[in-house]
């Protein structure tokens, strides 16, 4: 078997070959199974890829340190190297476990909670063409990324999702990441939900439905 660069948990569907699938990035501090509840409500045909950041950090892990210079956790930025290591880290991911997991390359969907959907946004903006959908839930897009317009966006979909009482990743900063989406063309879906910094029962609904939209 091709070794995968992250540590990971695999779900494979009852139909694995050439199925379609979703790489699940967790948050910062958690690890590969914090997500598992949520993916388990996604389609079944789907392979499940969750895969593990590579740093330790307070029990959990973390996926890149962060740049505090603009003011405290709210006005944070990933690390310019760590975030450059931490992308690839994830690109050369998905690659070898497409080929590990016979998964359809032309299938692959982003699933990622604050740090993992920082990176999600920005690895459809790298290699559009290798995503067919993207759900970043509780993140932001990255400055280093911002002002990417790539062929291949266009018509892509999105889904963003903000915690209106969010206080580690304020709701202004998830909208301003789909704001950019919409004006670059993808076919951006927003939610705003009322709670703060996790995903809840309205927030999972949502993001079900989108993504069975997907794989339909």
């Amino acid at each position: 078997m091709t070794e995968i660069p992250l540590e990971h948990v695999h779900v494979a569907p009852d139909d694995p070959d050439h199925a379609p699938a979703v790489f699940v990035l967790h948050g910062r501090g958690a690890d590969e199974q914090d997500l598992l509840p949520v993916a388990s409500h996604l389609p079944d045909e789907l392979h499940v890829i969750s895969l593990r950041a590579p740093d330790p950090l307070q029990g959990g892990y973390t996926w890149y340190d962060l740049d505090l210079s603009a003011g405290g956790l709210e006005e944070s930025q990933p690390d310019a190297a760590d975030f450059r290591r931490n992308l690839d880290l994830v690109a050369e991911s998905v690659e070898a476990a497409t080929e590990a997991y016979d998964i359809d390359p032309d299938r692959i969907g982003l699933l990622g909670f604050s740090q993992g959907a920082i990176t999600s946004l920005s690895l459809v903006l790298e290699e559009p063409d290798r995503y067919a959908w993207v759900v970043a839930l509780h993140g932001y897009l990255a400055e280093a990324h911002a002002g990417l317009d790539p062929d291949g966006i266009e018509g892509k979909p999105v889904f963003v999702g903000a915690g209106a009482g969010d206080r580690v990743i304020p709701e202004p900063r998830s909208a301003a990441a789909a704001d950019r989406f919409e004006e670059i063309g993808a076919a951006v879906t927003r939610g705003s939900y009322p709670g703060g910094h996790g995903i809840g029962q309205e927030e999972l609904a949502d993001v079900v439905a989108f993504v069975e939209s997907q794989v339909a």
